[in-house]
């Protein structure tokens, strides 16, 4: 069940999503200051791939002061609006039976969009 709802979210906008998130990546880590939040995209990237079967996590080693310092940075940043976008779409997807599965993973998203710093996926 999770390869066939894989294949469906790729086929329906999962892809173009990874794409988005592996070009605004490449776009942040251009400069030095961006790395870090380059990264993180990629962690987004990767997870808007491959939802169905996959999670996050909080790391119990990174509840440090720069863990929480980035996220704050990141909120504002664009972490808040990309975390709303996903949200927007999860209720949307929440209208039809058929469209629940897939608004669980964009609140999947959307709970890793906002604080992504000190996340694990496995």
């Amino acid at each position: 069940m999770k390869l066939l709802g894989n294949i469906i979210w790729l086929l329906f906008g999962g892809f173009i999503i990874a794409v988005e998130y592996f070009i605004g990546s490449l776009l942040l880590m251009i400069t030095i200051i961006g790395i870090p939040f380059g990264l993180q995209t990629l962690k987004l990237a990767s997870l808007a791939l491959w939802p169905f079967g996959r999670d996050s996590y909080q790391m119990e080693n990174a509840s440090g002061c720069v863990a929480i310092a980035m996220n704050i940075l990141w909120l504002f940043v664009g972490g808040f609006y990309i975390a709303i976008t996903h949200a927007i779409f999860g209720m949307l997807l929440f209208i039809t039976i058929i469209g629940i599965p897939f608004g669980k993973q964009h609140f999947k998203l959307a709970s890793v969009a906002l604080t992504p710093f000190g996340r694990k996926l496995r």
